[in-house]
């Protein structure tokens, strides 16, 4: 049993990657530190799912042209997992871009990223 848990520590470092940044994103009041902890969850996500594409003892998917043989799945690794995490990576970095391009405005607006000074600051300006 403990072999077996063991023999699988990379899921044990996904899931302690994804509890660091989820526990960032819900506790820290500092926006950097929020965007910073979404940043730790996705790449955890990520790396998750890389690992699960990975087939030892297999080759890439490229078939010769003029092959007559049967084509046998197990002997190729799935592209399809890596080719959606290249686009969650595009995706992590743009939407990274912009949460770092709305602090900037939120900052040069309320002059902290401090989210309960953010949230009094408007409540002064609404009442």
């Amino acid at each position: 049993m403990i072999e077996y848990i063991i023999s699988k520590y990379n899921y044990w470092i996904y899931i302690v990657l994804m509890m660091i940044g989820f526990y960032a994103m819900i506790s820290k009041r500092n926006l950097m530190k929020k965007l910073i902890g979404m940043t730790i969850f996705q790449t955890a996500i990520i790396l998750f799912y890389i690992s699960i594409g990975v087939k030892r003892d297999a080759t890439i998917p490229i078939v010769p042209e003029h092959s007559h043989e049967a084509i046998k799945a197990l002997e190729y690794v799935n592209p399809l997992p890596h080719v959606l995490m290249l686009t969650a990576i595009v995706v992590m970095v743009s939407t990274s871009g912009v949460a770092l391009a709305l602090l900037i405005m939120i900052y040069k607006r309320y002059k902290t990223i401090e989210e309960d000074e953010i949230l009094k600051l408007r409540q002064e300006a609404g009442a």
